[in-house]
């Protein structure tokens, strides 16, 4: 047996590291930068901000007392740990699933990281249109959505989880 069958689709966590650099290096850039709350516009409904998102996803428990701190970074490992399993397990050809698992795989780390080091995930992508904005986020939170985007799409494509040589075997019997 051959290394890749060993470590499954592990070669793919390049693609989970380029996105924790490209995350947490935009987060300093913007850190540096902008002051608190400062709106930077770049397009008629984009711009850049500076905000501390104690919380998860849209902020939710971001009013919490500080618990949700530690309770999402105890989530974020445990998700960190079975991706990483899931990744090893993985068949050779299975390149669109590895590919999912390593963007959500980065994004929760970057994310991690910020709650973990500052207390709070920087976010910094503001999307809007006139007076209605989207809750801002960053490189981690796209890396999740895109992932979580493809792990939905390799489930509708693929309901009973076979794969194309599995269901060749079976049609051949």
């Amino acid at each position: 047996m051959n290394n890749t069958g060993k470590l499954g689709q592990l070669s793919w966590l390049w693609l989970s590291i380029l996105v924790i650099i490209l995350d947490l290096g935009s987060k300093a850039w913007v850190s540096a930068e902008f002051t608190y709350a400062q709106v930077l516009p770049v397009w008629p409904v984009f711009s850049f901000t500076l905000l501390h998102n104690t919380g998860a996803a849209f902020s939710f428990l971001a009013d919490a007392s500080g618990w949700q701190r530690w309770f999402f970074t105890i989530i974020a490992i445990v998700i960190s740990t079975v991706l990483l399993v899931w990744l090893k397990r993985l068949k050779p050809h299975e390149t669109w699933l590895a590919c999912a698992l390593a963007l959500v795989l980065g994004g929760a780390l970057g994310n991690l990281y910020d709650r973990v080091v500052l207390g709070y995930v920087v976010d910094f992508l503001l999307f809007h249109w006139e007076n209605s904005y989207f809750p801002a986020f960053n490189i981690a939170d796209s890396a999740i959505t895109l992932g979580g985007i493809m792990l939905a799409w390799d489930m509708v494509r693929n309901p009973e989880g076979k794969t194309a040589s599995q269901s060749d075997l079976n049609d051949s019997k």
